[in-house]
C-alpha cells in the first residue's frame, strides 16, 4: 500500500498535464501511486498519460467521461486508489518541490488524521510571480497538534479546494464519501468531509502551486450551473443537521456556505438576469430552512442581508452590464476606430444592431491574401454538404483575381466587408480577423490554423525578444483568441501547443486540416495536371524547396545556391522554389532548372507536384508528410533559429527524414539516394504517425457537419489511422 494516491483529472489541460505529472514524479519521497484521469482512451491527455505509464510503473491512468465533470473524474480515481492518503491535483497545477516529504513528515507527527489541510500558492496563468506568496490561507488560531473539528470550528472545509488537503482513504471509504454531481463540487466535498471528520491537522507549508487559468473557472461563468451551488449548500447543511453538529460548528458552516451563495448572487455575470429572481428565491428558502436558532443576520454584513430579507432589487444586474446585441453595438465606435471614415464606422454600428444572418459564412485566409488553405477547402465542402449557406470570401485589394469564378467575395476595408462581418453567423479564418471585429452573441468563430507548430507561437513567444517585439500586444492577441469558438488541430501535439500558446475557452476540434484532404483525394491525373501547370519537365524529379521565415532577418534570401544544387544532385533534378507567404508579392519566375512557385495559389497543389521536399523549419514538412514522399531537413542554422525564435520540440532528434547541414551534404543525399533509402522511410513513418494523426482526407467533411450543420461528434466519420490511408501517387519514381 503506497503512502499517497495522487489523483490528477486532465480534462481540457492536456497541454500542461506533463508539468503536473513531472512535478509528482520528481518528488524525493517516492512512496506514491499517480492516477491521471483522462476523458477517454483516445482523448488528448490519454496519450500523455500512457507515455508516463509506459516509463513508470507507479502511473496508472483511468478514464472518466467529460460529462461526469471534475467530481466524477476524482471519484473514478478514488475507486482504483490503494494509498493510505488521497491527494487531488488539477492537471495544470504542480506539487511544490519536497511537498510529499513535508506531508509524510507532518503525518508522522500527527498520526493518522482524517484530513490534513495545507497551504497553496496561486500563480497567474502566464506563470508569473505567485500572488501573495507569503500570505497564509489557513485560519489563525488553529492548534499546532492534531485536533477535533470542534476545537477549530472556523475550519469548515468549504472555503478550501479539494486539492488543498490530504484525506485518509479509509476514512473516505468508511463514510462512503464521494464528490457530488454537478458544479461547485469543492464546496460539496469540503463540507461533507468536515462534517464527517473526527481528527484533523494543518501543515503551514505550500504543497500545491495552483495555476489560475486565464479563462477562469467554470464556476465563475454565467449559466444554469450556478444553481448547483444551492444544491451543494442544501446537501452539506442537511448532512450537518443530521450529524448533530454543535451550535458553534453548525453556525460557522452555515455562515461560510451562505457567504458563498451571496457572493454568487451579487456577481453581475454569474447568474443569468432572467434567472436571478429564481436564484434569490431559492437562496431565501435555504436561509430560512437552515438558519441556526437565534442567528442574527447582521453577522453577514448589511450589503448581504437583502436576499435573506427578500429585497432582491439590490442584486439586479445594472443595465450597462447586460450582454445584449445593443450593448455590443454601443461599443462599436471604440472597437472600430481603426476603420477608415466615419461613415464606415457608423454603418458597421448599424449592422451590429441588425439580427445575425444564420445562413451567412465569411471566410478569410492569410489576412486576405486570397482563396487558399483550409478556409478554401471548407468553402468547397460546404457548397457540397450545406448548399443552403451563402458564403463571402474576404480578400485584400489587388487579390480579387485569386477568387475562383462563382465565389462571392468582399474587399477588406470596404463597406460590404464590414457589413458581412457584422451580420454573419459563421466566421472562418486561418489567422485572425481585425481587432475591430466584434464577437456577437450567437456568432460562431472557427480558427482553422495554418500549420502544425515547430516554432513557438502565441503567448509562448513572450520570452523570445526578437519575436515578441514583432508580435506586438499580447493583450490584443488574447482578445482575438477570446473570439474563437472552435480551434482546429491535425495532431495531438498541436492540440497541446495551442492550449498553451492560445489560452481560451474555445473547443479543440481534432479533425485534421481541411487543406490536407487533397493529399488523399487527388489522383495521378491531378498530379500530372499540376506539374504541367507549373512547368515541370516530363520525367524530371521535382524537389520542392520551401524555407521558412527568419524573424531576425529582413527580406528573403535562399540559404542555398539552387542552380548549383541541381547540378550537384543529378541531371534530372529541378527545384520548385516556394518562399514563405510573407514574400509572395512578386510574379512567378523561372531560371533554368529553378522554378519559382511562390505565387501559386495553392501550397497543397505545389506539394502534389513535388517528388521530394527540402525544407529547414517550415511547417510544410508536417503537411507534406501526408504524401509519404521523401523529406530532407536542411538545418544550416538550427542553433540560431532555436535561440531566436524558440521551438516546441527538438527537430534534430525526431526529423521526418535525413538532416543535412551543408550544401554538399544535401546534394550528396540526392545524388546517392540517401534521401529515399530505408532509413529515410523509417524516420518518415514515425514522423507521420505522430504528426499526421488526424489528416485522412475527410477533415473538411467533419468540420462542416459539426460546425455548420450541428451534428454531434459521435455522428461524424471516424479518423482513419495513418497505416490505413492511401495518399496521392508521386509523379515519378524516386531514386533508390
Amino acid at each position: 500500500m503506497p503512502r499517497f494516491s495522487i489523483i490528477v483529472p486532465s480534462h481540457g489541460v492536456a497541454g500542461r498535464l506533463s508539468l503536473a505529472l513531472d512535478s509528482v514524479l520528481a518528488q524525493s519521497f517516492g512512496d506514491f501511486e499517480l492516477i491521471p484521469v483522462c476523458d477517454a482512451p483516445d482523448a488528448p491527455a490519454a496519450g500523455v498519460a500512457a507515455g508516463y505509464a509506459g516509463r513508470d510503473s507507479r502511473v496508472t491512468p483511468v478514464h472518466s467521461p467529460p460529462s461526469a465533470g471534475p467530481g466524477g473524474a476524482r471519484n473514478a480515481g478514488m475507486r482504483v486508489a490503494t494509498g493510505t492518503y488521497l491527494l487531488f491535483l488539477d492537471g495544470d497545477d504542480v506539487l511544490a518541490p519536497g511537498a510529499l516529504t513535508a506531508l509524510a513528515a507532518r503525518l508522522e507527527e500527527t498520526g493518522d488524521v482524517d484530513v490534513l489541510y495545507f497551504e497553496h500558492e496561486r500563480t497567474p496563468w502566464w506563470e508569473g510571480v505567485p500572488t501573495d506568496p507569503s500570505a497564509g490561507r489557513l485560519p489563525a488560531g488553529v492548534p499546532a497538534h492534531a485536533f477535533s473539528p470542534a476545537e477549530a470550528p472556523q475550519l469548515t472545509g468549504v472555503r478550501w479546494p479539494a486539492w488543498s488537503a490530504a484525506h485518509r482513504r479509509s476514512f473516505v471509504t468508511g463514510h462512503r464519501l464521494a464528490f457530488p454531481d454537478g458544479h461547485h463540487t469543492d464546496l460539496g466535498w469540503g463540507g461533507l468531509v468536515t462534517v464527517a471528520a473526527e481528527r484533523i491537522a494543518v501543515l503551514r507549508r505550500v504543497v500545491v502551486r495552483h495555476l489560475e487559468r486565464r479563462q477562469g473557472s467554470r464556476t465563475d461563468l454565467p449559466g444554469e450551473h450556478q444553481f448547483d451551488l444551492l444544491d451543494q449548500a442544501e446537501r452539506v447543511l442537511g448532512r450537518a443537521a443530521e450529524a448533530g453538529l454543535s451550535e458553534e460548528r453548525f453556525t460557522q458552516l452555515f455562515v461560510q456556505i451562505l457567504d458563498a451563495v451571496l457572493r454568487t448572487a451579487a456577481h453581475p455575470d454569474r447568474v443569468p438576469a432572467r434567472r436571478r429572481r429564481a436564484f434569490l428565491r431559492r437562496a431565501r428558502l435555504l436561509y430560512r430552512r437552515h438558519r441556526p436558532a437565534g442567528f442574527r443576520s447582521r453577522r453577514l454584513g448589511v450589503r448581504r442581508l437583502l436576499p435573506a430579507a427578500g429585497a432582491s432589487t439590490a442584486f439586479r444586474v445594472p443595465a450597462a452590464a447586460r450582454r445584449t446585441d445593443r450593448a455590443t453595438a454601443a461599443r462599436a465606435p471604440e472597437v472600430a476606430r481603426r476603420t477608415q471614415g466615419l461613415r464606415t464606422r457608423l454603418a458597421y454600428r448599424w449592422h451590429l444592431l441588425r439580427p445575425l444572418d444564420a445562413g451567412l459564412v465569411v471566410y478569410c485566409a492569410y489576412w486576405g491574401r486570397g482563396y487558399a488553405c483550409s478556409p478554401a477547402a471548407l468553402h468547397a465542402k460546404a457548397r457540397e454538404l450545406a448548399p443552403h449557406l451563402r458564403a463571402v470570401f474576404l480578400v485584400e485589394p489587388g487579390q480579387e483575381h485569386t477568387v475562383p469564378e462563382g465565389v462571392d467575395h468582399a474587399v477588406i476595408g470596404s463597406r460590404r466587408y464590414w457589413k458581412v462581418l457584422a451580420r454573419a453567423k459563421y466566421l472562418v479564418n486561418n489567422a485572425n480577423f481585425a481587432d475591430a471585429v466584434v464577437k456577437r452573441p450567437g456568432s460562431v468563430h472557427l480558427q482553422t490554423q495554418h500549420g502544425t507548430p515547430l516554432k513557438t507561437m502565441g503567448c509562448d513567444q513572450s520570452t523570445y525578444p526578437v519575436v515578441a517585439a514583432q508580435t506586438g500586444s499580447f493583450t490584443k492577441l488574447l482578445r482575438r483568441v477570446d473570439r474563437w469558438d472552435y480551434n482546429l488541430s491535425s495532431n495531438r501535439h498541436s492540440t497541446e501547443v495551442w492550449e498553451r500558446a492560445f489560452p481560451g475557452a474555445y473547443e479543440a476540434l481534432e479533425y485534421g486540416y481541411p487543406r490536407n484532404d487533397l493529399f488523399y483525394t487527388a489522383g495521378a491525373e491531378d498530379v500530372a495536371r499540376v506539374r504541367r501547370a507549373l512547368g515541370v519537365p516530363e520525367g524530371a524529379t521535382a524537389v520542392l524547396y520551401a524555407p521558412t521565415h527568419r524573424d531576425h532577418r529582413t527580406g528573403f534570401e535562399p540559404a542555398l545556391d539552387l542552380e548549383a544544387f541541381c547540378e550537384a544532385a543529378g541531371e534530372d533534378v529541378v527545384v520548385l522554389l516556394r518562399a514563405h507567404y510573407f514574400y509572395d508579392r512578386g510574379g512567378a519566375a523561372g531560371s533554368g532548372r529553378v522554378i519559382d512557385v511562390t505565387t501559386h495559389r495553392s501550397t497543397e497543389e505545389v506539394c502534389l507536384a513535388a517528388d521530394a521536399l527540402v525544407t529547414d523549419y517550415s511547417s510544410i514538412m508536417f503537411d507534406y508528410a501526408n504524401l509519404d514522399r521523401p523529406i530532407v531537413v536542411y538545418a544550416d542554422d538550427w542553433e540560431v533559429y532555436r535561440e531566436t525564435r524558440g521551438v516546441c520540440f527538438d527537430l534534430m532528434r525526431t526529423p521526418p527524414g535525413p538532416v543535412a547541414h551543408t550544401p554538399e551534404e544535401l546534394a550528396r543525399l540526392f545524388r546517392e539516394g540517401g534521401h529515399a533509402d530505408a532509413g529515410s522511410a523509417a524516420l518518415r513513418a514515425a514522423f507521420r504517425e505522430r504528426f499526421c494523426q488526424f489528416d485522412d482526407g475527410r477533415a473538411a467533411e467533419r468540420v462542416v457537419r459539426r460546425v455548420f450543420l450541428g451534428e454531434p461528434p459521435e455522428a461524424l466519420p471516424p479518423v482513419i489511422p495513418p497505416a490505413g490511408r492511401v495518399p496521392a501517387p508521386a509523379a515519378t519514381l524516386v531514386r533508390s
